[in-house]
């Protein structure tokens, strides 16, 4: 790719990004709109004090400087700790290559730009002589990107140790922070062996009560998903069966109201009736032992009673009694812990097949993107492309084409591989996010990364390229990686700047409110709050960080189109956290030991390549200097990994054992163990569930009530003036502010698009 087509690029994606920047600013103060960009807020009843005016129908940059602003409390009361953790990613990456940008801009670049190494190559261009490939052999200057290595390494590493440390340490303030999870006293069984004369329910409860008596409370089998919708449809017709028989008849003197539930005052009794099969016979208790899993929830009376069980071999065959500390109630996959525990090794490898061969299978897009870049040399072995001569249009499909195909391509890999990490069996949905966030970033760091370098040398060779060992795989990828710069250079423009215009825009909800609103005329919501795409924001931010380390030295050129991404992308998710997406579930920080061992393997790959590099260069001093900071890096990730991981793994007893005693001295053990059987009732959480019910976390330490946007009351205005919607302030009706007194409440007038604050 030569310099027209990069700038061909970079104006198309820099018009994209400032017009989609330009008509958020604009979108966002419209009512229309405000589930759109304001879900977040709506769905918690936060509240904003600052009453800043603002034309409606001229750009503005209020909420960058909003985002810019908020404080890391203000992200964690918005987001929880995973939003805290992506972004103090996002953070690690600026001040990273911030420093690399410096040092090789001043440093590394003029070097490589006055080499004159390439001086004899017909085929080089203006972008190769910006890389390595242009210095002499043998050359001094190497000496210069060898001691740039050093410096990025260690700072990268210095860096990486301090976020480890905050990170580990916001994880242990979690627990302090809400001391009444309910999983920290329940333990999720799997692999209950099943018996000929004895349900599921009933070999759990005499299992526990034998072996845990002293700690042991109550437990609850999980019912087959599909099998839920009947036992609400049950529920109902007994509701409306009680409702109908006088009080007296139901509740007769003799009657123990605990032995069925339904005539007590206790609000959960159906769940009563599922679980204990007291109250309806035998013909109901035989429907529900066929519907029962071989899965449980058991409840024990402290924190660590659960922790020793959850991390105890139950039985001497490892498949039988297997457990682990539960997931919190919204966070539980009810479908999957269904899934018979002795097949998971089935599932699992059966997923991993079909993530190799969508891999392989991936090769013919890349191949095609490269094609498109290659399109000049691939005219001269098709003599059907020869009618495409227009220096424009060649421009264009080299050098915007290709990262456009390619990023729509990749737009099919973050729903399949959530779906592969559903198949595998993930017992909450935090896991199984978690999951495929690793496996999107294994394929982008194969496909996009290394499958592009490849695929682009094999169209360049036209076919020549042979690789017969690893030293040759190596070999080729130093000396091919330079030569792909331009390529990721655009990559960067496409999916970095004009993702987050598209990111912040949000299109597709866009759309469908205007076209469900204006169109259909309905007056609910078609928008509901949604949760963060961690497994496809957290995957571009590494594969970005991979491109930043392996061409700091290489090709520098790339690093300031790397800074200016990661510096609209922490205002751009700042903004987002803040105003649109909405907690449901957390993974108390589990994506940072992700990011941490993407970080060192693309330093590691960094000096690897440089290396070898080096070495072709005819500076064997250079390239030997190198395997000490290798295993510098490779000693370093080992420390991290034994200082810090066991805290993502395991939860620490003795910070368990402190809060169980502060809370019996308290009296509060008593109090919160009495919840435990209500707080995971699968018909209430499953109902919930397939009504796609968003509703926030109990759990979330926030300012505000939990309303929804058909509870905030709409009155008319008396001012005259435009509001920005996220200086506006919702409230349920006759609800006070937290100061006592009563909240102004959000004014529209029906006639006009004015809105105002009463």
């Amino acid at each position: 790719m030569d310099i027209p087509a990069l700038l061909t690029s970079a104006g198309m994606n820099i018009g994209i990004s400032v017009g989609m920047f330009s008509l958020y600013s604009i979108l966002r103060k419209q009512p229309l709109n405000v589930n759109v960009y304001f879900g977040q807020r709506i769905a918690t009843g936060r509240t904003r004090s600052d009453n800043i005016c603002f034309e409606r129908f001229t750009p503005s940059a209020s909420w960058i400087k909003k985002a810019w602003d908020a404080s890391e409390e203000d992200i964690f009361a918005c987001g929880g700790i995973d939003a805290v953790v992506f972004l103090r990613i996002v953070v690690f990456s600026i001040r990273i290559f911030a420093i690399a940008t410096i040092l090789c801009t001043f440093l590394v670049l003029p070097l490589n730009y006055f080499g004159q190494g390439m001086v004899r190559l017909e085929d080089a261009t203006a972008m190769d002589l910006l890389t390595i490939g242009n210095v002499r052999e043998g050359s001094r200057w190497l000496w210069a990107h060898c001691f740039t290595l050093y410096v990025v390494s260690a700072c990268a590493c210095t860096l990486l140790y301090f976020e480890f440390k905050n990170v580990a340490r916001m994880r242990l303030d979690q627990v302090n922070r809400f001391p009444t999870r309910p999983s920290n006293f329940t333990v999720l069984v799997r692999g209950v062996p099943w018996s000929p004369v004895e349900s599921y329910n009933e070999s759990v409860g005499k299992f526990f009560s034998n072996y845990y008596q002293s700690s042991y409370i109550s437990h609850q089998v999980v019912y087959r998903f599909g099998a839920v919708q009947q036992l609400m449809e049950d529920a109902e017709m007994v509701y409306n069966v009680m409702t109908t028989v006088p009080v007296k008849q139901c509740c007769e003197p003799n009657a123990n109201p605990d032995r069925c539930g339904l005539c007590g005052a206790r609000s959960n009794s159906f769940k009563v009736v599922g679980h204990e099969h007291k109250c309806t016979g035998q013909k109901v208790d035989d429907g529900l032992r066929e519907k029962e899993c071989e899965a449980a929830l058991v409840f024990f009376k402290s924190r660590y009673d659960a922790l020793v069980v959850s991390h105890t071999i139950q039985s001497a065959d490892p498949m039988l009694w297997v457990t682990q500390l539960a997931p919190e109630p919204r966070d539980v996959f009810w479908q999957n812990l269904c899934v018979p525990y002795n097949l998971l090794w089935i599932r699992k490898i059966s997923v991993f097949i079909a993530s190799i061969v969508f891999s392989v299978l991936f090769l013919l897009p890349t191949t095609f993107v490269q094609g498109l870049m290659k399109i000049q040399r691939l005219q001269a072995a098709f003599p059907f492309l020869r009618r495409v001569r227009d220096r424009s249009v060649i421009n264009l499909i080299t050098g915007y084409l290709p990262s456009l195909v390619l990023t729509v391509f990749l737009t099919i890999v973050p729903p399949l591989m959530m779906l592969f990490s559903t198949l595998e069996g993930a017992v909450s949905r935090s896991t199984r996010k978690r999951s495929a966030c690793a496996k999107i970033l294994i394929f982008m760091f194969w496909n996009v990364y290394f499958s592009n370098i490849l695929s682009g040398s094999w169209i360049e060779r036209m076919g020549k390229l042979t690789v017969t060992s690893p030293k040759d795989l190596a070999t080729l990828l130093a000396e091919l990686i330079p030569r792909q710069a331009s390529f990721f250079m655009t990559y960067v423009m496409t999916s970095g700047w004009s993702g987050l215009s598209f990111e912040l825009l949000q299109p597709v909800p866009l759309v469908g409110n205007w076209l469900f609103k204006c169109v259909l005329m309905r007056d609910d919501d078609f928008v509901r709050p949604i949760t963060f795409s961690y497994h496809t924001e957290v995957t571009r931010v590494l594969l970005f960080g991979l491109l930043g380390f392996t061409f700091c030295i290489l090709a520098p050129l790339i690093l300031p189109f790397l800074l200016v991404y990661f510096f609209f992308a922490f205002l751009v998710y700042r903004n987002q956290i803040m105003n649109v997406y909405y907690v449901k579930y957390q993974t108390d920080g589990s994506y940072w030991p992700l990011a941490h061992n993407a970080t060192i393997f693309s330093l590691i790959l960094t000096q690897v390549v440089a290396g070898i590099l080096f070495g072709m260069k005819k500076s064997s001093s250079a390239s030997t200097s190198t395997i000490p900071l290798i295993i510098g890096t490779a000693l370093f990730n080992v420390f991290c990994k034994n200082r810090f991981l066991p805290l993502f793994r395991n939860r620490a007893a003795q910070v368990l054992i402190e809060m169980d005693r502060d809370d019996q001295r308290s009296g509060k053990l008593d109090e919160i163990v009495e919840k435990l059987p209500s707080a995971y009732n699968q018909v209430e959480l499953c109902a919930e569930m397939m009504e796609e019910k968003e509703e926030p976390p109990p759990e979330k330490p926030k300012k505000g009530s939990d309303e929804s946007l058909k509870d905030l009351e709409i009155v008319k205005p008396d001012s005259p003036s435009g509001e920005s919607l996220e200086d506006v302030e919702i409230v349920k009706p006759g609800s006070p502010s937290e100061s006592g007194e009563q909240s102004p409440q959000v004014e529209i007038e029906p006639d006009s698009n004015i809105v105002s604050i009463k």
